[in-house]
């Protein structure tokens, strides 16, 4: 009886955890600060945008997708590519659509825009 109550108190304890951490990190307070802004407004939660991706993607959108200024230079756009590929990478858990979408972002911005025969 006793090592049931402590599992139950364990499980509570990191469910109380795990919501601290991600209300944390959803007011910029982790480390990947203003990653779920992002994802939010890029998914039109919260007043960001209204409809899916722009094909072909725009720089504006390149820009909205990276979080960094249209006329950013190429150094800048290089780090916050690597960033959010380290966090949202497809061998790690993250999502392969967005991992793409973020490439294809950082080559319109970079001016490397790739052809693609699909289109």
């Amino acid at each position: 009886m006793a090592s049931a109550f402590m599992i139950a108190a364990g499980v509570a304890a990191t469910a109380l955890a795990g919501r601290a951490i991600l209300r944390h990190a959803q007011s910029g307070g982790a480390a990947g600060t203003g990653i779920f802004q992002h994802l939010k407004g890029m998914a039109g939660i919260g007043g960001g945008v209204d409809k899916g991706f722009e094909d072909p993607m725009s720089r504006t959108e390149a820009a909205k997708i990276l979080g960094i200024s249209a006329s950013a230079d190429k150094d800048t756009v290089a780090k916050v590519h690597r960033k959010l590929m380290i966090l949202n990478h497809p061998d790690r858990g993250g999502s392969p659509y967005l991992a793409s979408k973020v490439n294809e972002a950082k080559d319109v911005l970079s001016g490397k825009m790739r052809s693609n025969p699909f289109r």
